[in-house]
C-alpha cells in the first residue's frame, strides 16, 4: 500500500522502473488509480498540490530531493520512472549499442529532434520555454517540437531534470514553473553509460522481462516488448 511519496520511493527503488499514472498499459505501474478514478477514502490524492501524497508532485520532488530516480516520457510517450540501477538496462536495450549521431544517420531521429538534442548537449540544463526560444519554435510548429521531446526521452537521449519558474525583463517570476531538460549523459554521469555498455541488449531485454513477469505475471508479451524497447 502507498500513502505518501516515501512509501513510493521505497517501493520503485524495489521495482526499478514504473509507469507514473495509475494505469499499468498492460505491464505495470506502482500506483493502484488515476486521477479520474481514485477512491475518496485514500490518502493518496491526484493534483491537490499536496507534495507528501499527490503523485504528481513526486515527479518533480524525486528530480529536486534524490540522484537515483529518472522521471519523463518513457513507457508509451506517457509519464515513468526508471531507477538508477535499471537505467543502463534500458539503455542497452534501446540504444542497442549506437550514438545519438549513428541513429541520426540512420534515420531514426529527426531533424527537429536533432535541434533540440544540440542545444542541450551544448547549453546543458535548459527550460521548456528556453528551448523553444533557442531552437526558433513558432506556435505552428509547437505540436513537431512536443514530438521531438517525446521521441529524444523515448530514446533515453534527454530527460527531465526539474524546473524552473519564468523570470520577466524586470526580473520578476510570472506563471508556471518552466520543465528543465539536459541530455542524460549530464543527468546521470558518464559511469552510468559504462556499466550500459557492459550490457548486451539481448542480457538487457531478459534481465527487464524477467523483472516485469516477477511484478506483473499477467503483462501483456507485445506491450511488454514496446515497453522495453519504447517503440
Amino acid at each position: 500500500m502507498i500513502e505518501n511519496y516515501n512509501d513510493f520511493c521505497r517501493e520503485l527503488t524495489a521495482a526499478g522502473f514504473s509507469l507514473a499514472g495509475g494505469k499499468d498499459e498492460g505491464v505495470f505501474t506502482l500506483l493502484e488509480y488515476s486521477w479520474d478514478n481514485q477512491p475518496p477514502d485514500s490518502k493518496v490524492q491526484w493534483h491537490t498540490g499536496d507534495a507528501d501524497t499527490d503523485p504528481w508532485e513526486w515527479r518533480i520532488r524525486v528530480l529536486d530531493e534524490r540522484d537515483d530516480i529518472a522521471y519523463g516520457k518513457l513507457f508509451f510517450k506517457k509519464g515513468g520512472y526508471i531507477t538508477k540501477e535499471w537505467y543502463p538496462y534500458f539503455l542497452a536495450a534501446r540504444r542497442e549499442g549506437c550514438s545519438f549521431d549513428d541513429m541520426y544517420a540512420d534515420g531514426v531521429i529527426s531533424h527537429l529532434a536533432k535541434q533540440v538534442y544540440g542545444v542541450l548537449r551544448e547549453d546543458g540544463a535548459v527550460s521548456l520555454h528556453g528551448l523553444k526560444q533557442l531552437c526558433g519554435i513558432s506556435k505552428e510548429d509547437n505540436s513537431k517540437f512536443d514530438r521531438a521531446l517525446v521521441e529524444l526521452q523515448m530514446g533515453l537521449f534527454i530527460t527531465m531534470c526539474g524546473r524552473q519558474q519564468k523570470i520577466s525583463a524586470t526580473g520578476h517570476e510570472y506563471g508556471w514553473a518552466s520543465t528543465m531538460f539536459c541530455i542524460t549523459e549530464q543527468f546521470w554521469g558518464t559511469e552510468l553509460f559504462a556499466a550500459a555498455a557492459k550490457i548486451t541488449p539481448t542480457e538487457a531485454v531478459e534481465a527487464i522481462s524477467e523483472q516485469v513477469r516477477s511484478l506483473n505475471p499477467n503483462a501483456d508479451p507485445k506491450k511488454l516488448k514496446k515497453f522495453i524497447y519504447g517503440k
